[in-house]
């Protein structure tokens, strides 16, 4: 059932690799359709691949290795929200968007610098939407304490998800995974196993496991995703944002979010005009 929003959401979801996030925000989407996903690494490849001076920037800073700063993630970001009216600092200013080409911009090693009429982050006040069209889920920012706090000078995040599959359950869905490598199809042996094991169902070609798909690389990952979160579950947790949610599958795992964001942002089904 597809439900309305009276208010804004503007949502982050946590959760370490392989617990679906992915997936609830795929669902979240259908069934709330005045969100919106924004993700900071479609908004930097698209930056880039339209060559906007943004764009031109962190290609640059990419080239020579290194990394693109906080504070440019933060500029296209706010570059977004404000393209779509859900932002916009105290006093104004003309965002600038994807469209905007810039033209024999060549940055130098020493000297870069974003456009004039932007504002630094820091120097500005910021008012937002609470329109509930101007609904979000951010994906990929922020990632640590530090970067929740920069994010917070734009607008306030009013509910930040932590999505927890025991650690045992990730790993055992992770290492059953094969694959067909021409294919990419996928096949689980606890839950969507091939007709013969070992082999592909179309081609009867072999499978294969990737080498990052192995028990030891998850058990590192997974308590490196413990040991960097932590202090961010912790920011949101006093901000009184954080909302954890926990299961062994998706399955379990999404009708706790409906309900949940139903009762914080929902104000009911959306009908249709022709349903009867």
């Amino acid at each position: 059932m597809v439900q309305h929003l009276r208010r804004a959401a503007r949502i982050i979801l946590i959760g370490a690799p392989g617990v679906g996030k992915g997936t609830q925000t795929e669902r979240m989407l259908q069934r709330f359709p005045q969100l919106s996903a924004i993700s900071s690494g479609d908004l930097l490849r698209e930056n880039v691949r339209q060559r906007t001076p943004l764009g031109i920037h962190a290609e640059h800073l990419m080239s020579t290795g290194a990394l693109v700063p906080d504070s440019m993630i933060l500029r296209l970001i706010r570059n977004a929200l404000t393209t779509r009216g859900w932002l916009m600092p105290k006093g104004g200013f003309q965002p600038l968007t994807v469209n905007s080409v810039a033209t024999g911009f060549t940055p130098s090693s020493t000297e870069i610098d974003f456009p004039t009429t932007i504002p630094p982050i820091e120097d500005a006040e910021y008012e937002y939407s609470d329109d509930a069209n101007a609904s979000f889920i951010l994906d990929g920012f922020p990632r640590t304490a530090g970067q929740a706090k920069q994010l917070a000078a734009l607008l306030p995040m009013n509910m930040v998800i932590h999505i927890h599959t025991p650690a045992s359950i990730v790993i055992d869905r992770i290492c059953n995974r094969w694959i067909h490598g021409p294919s990419g199809r996928v096949y689980n042996t606890t839950f969507n196993a091939p007709k013969n094991p070992g082999f592909d169902d179309i081609t009867g070609e072999p499978l294969m496991q990737r080498d990052d798909d192995k028990p030891e690389v998850w058990e590192k990952r997974l308590k490196s995703f413990e040991d960097n979160s932590a202090p961010l579950l912790e920011h949101y947790d006093r901000m009184g944002v954080l909302w954890r949610v926990e299961g062994n599958s998706s399955d379990e795992i999404t009708p706790q979010i409906y309900e949940e964001f139903g009762k914080r942002f929902g104000a009911g089904p959306l009908y249709k005009y022709n349903q009867v």
